[in-house]
């Protein structure tokens, strides 16, 4: 049992139904936070070493490193019941939508370098680390994942249920397939 369902399943109800109702949404969520960590990590390292004079260059390298591990994750695990699409079709609508959200990403990193010019000389270092991280680590993400989500259901993964769920526990059944396989 993994770590999330073992979490869910120790939810008192009706969070539990709610957090069943919604298992899509929190294993996005699950698969974001962890491109978050990767996508920052690999952000302030290229950044502070090899990209420090190309901050926004350092951001969409760490977002495609991120984007790549978050295809695999969302595919398998976060969308796993959903498809319809063949996988080399898919697999390109994920890397187009993710191309625009790695720009809508990007974009209030670079206002704020560029355009409100939160950099030294302008701003102290902290100042300039601070509003690199709120433009880009905040702002930027929460920009890119509602965006990503709206475009996965949308696009690339469009259909529910075109891949056979495997339930091997009870609160893998959605609501009413109890009753539907006859127990109660």
């Amino acid at each position: 049992m993994s770590f999330v369902e073992s979490f869910v399943e120790r939810l008192p109800e009706p969070l539990r139904s709610l957090a069943l109702k919604h298992r899509e949404l929190l294993k996005f969520a699950v698969v974001g936070g962890t491109c978050f960590v990767i996508d920052t990590v690999i952000f302030f390292v290229l950044k502070t070493t090899v990209l420090s004079p190309k901050p926004v260059t350092a951001k969409i390298v760490a977002t495609l490193v991120a984007t790549i591990v978050s295809y695999v994750l969302n595919r398998e695990w976060s969308f796993k019941t959903r498809g319809g699409r063949e996988r080399h079709h898919e697999a390109a609508l994920f890397f187009l939508i993710n191309g625009i959200g790695i720009a809508l990403n990007s974009m209030p990193l670079w206002v704020s370098r560029y355009l409100l010019h939160f950099q030294e000389p302008h701003v102290t270092r902290l100042g300039e680390e601070v509003a690199d991280f709120i433009s880009a680590q905040i702002i930027g993400t929460l920009i890119g994942m509602a965006f990503r989500w709206w475009g996965y259901k949308k696009w690339v993964f469009p259909e529910a249920d075109f891949r056979p769920r495997r339930v091997t526990r009870s609160y893998d059944r959605r609501d009413g397939e109890d009753e539907a396989l006859g127990r109660s």
